[in-house]
């Protein structure tokens, strides 16, 4: 290759990633998470083995969403996910006796995000904060919470959690392969409690705080 087709390449490599990610883009993306709660449980509340506590376990899904470009800088984003599916465990003073039981996730995030360098840059480090929702439904119990908490094949202990409002912070990075298809990882910390029930009348608090590790790739319309 000689020197003028070498510019020529350049130019027109330079020329596709401009305005990559500039203001009023709209990028929609599909990828992969992981959710690892950082568990700090409370004590079961009585009639319970003193220090009876839970722990909830990671999940993975398929998750996908939205980004619009504010500004150049500037972008709000909204992920969309399949819903993860939780086991909790026994801990504390019951640690050992296996799964209590399942529960679904369905984290619903806003987050507003400041993308440093310019529009038209390759790679493009990013921060993030907002809200998450987290929606904890379908909670199944196994015969072990049953057998822990007095319940019968007739009549077996259920489980429930509530949904609760927490915030959200992201740090990660995009990566602009051209000027419409981009590879992006992100991680976020998210600082929600829930409060768990059972059928017997006992409750548990428990701080979540899930740390999730985002993949996706995206293409800009």
């Amino acid at each position: 290759m000689n020197l003028k087709s070498l510019l020529a390449a350049s130019l027109l490599l330079g020329t596709s990633l401009v305005h990559a990610q500039s203001a009023g883009s709209i990028v929609v993306y599909g990828g992969a998470a992981q959710i690892n709660p950082q568990v700090e449980s409370g004590d079961l509340s009585a009639p319970s083995l003193a220090g009876t506590k839970i722990d909830v376990k990671k999940a993975s899904s398929f998750v996908g969403g939205v980004t619009y470009y504010w500004t150049d800088n500037i972008s709000i984003d909204l992920p969309i996910a399949v819903p993860f599916k939780h086991d909790v465990m026994g801990a504390g003073a019951i640690e050992g006796v296996g799964k209590l039981g399942t529960v679904k996730a369905l984290p619903i995030t806003l987050l507003a995000q400041y993308r440093f360098g310019d529009a038209n840059s390759s790679l493009r480090p990013f921060v993030g904060a907002g809200v998450t929702y987290g929606r904890l439904f379908k909670p199944r119990a196994t015969p072990v919470l049953s057998g822990l908490t007095g319940g019968s094949p007739a009549t077996p202990t259920t489980l429930s959690m509530k949904s609760r409002i927490g915030t959200t912070m992201e740090v990660g990075a995009a990566y602009n392969v051209t000027k419409d298809w981009s590879a992006s990882l992100s991680v976020t910390k998210t600082f929600i409690k829930t409060t768990g029930s059972l059928s017997t009348g006992q409750t548990i608090e428990t701080t979540l705080d899930p740390v999730s590790i985002k993949f996706g790739i995206g293409y800009r319309f």
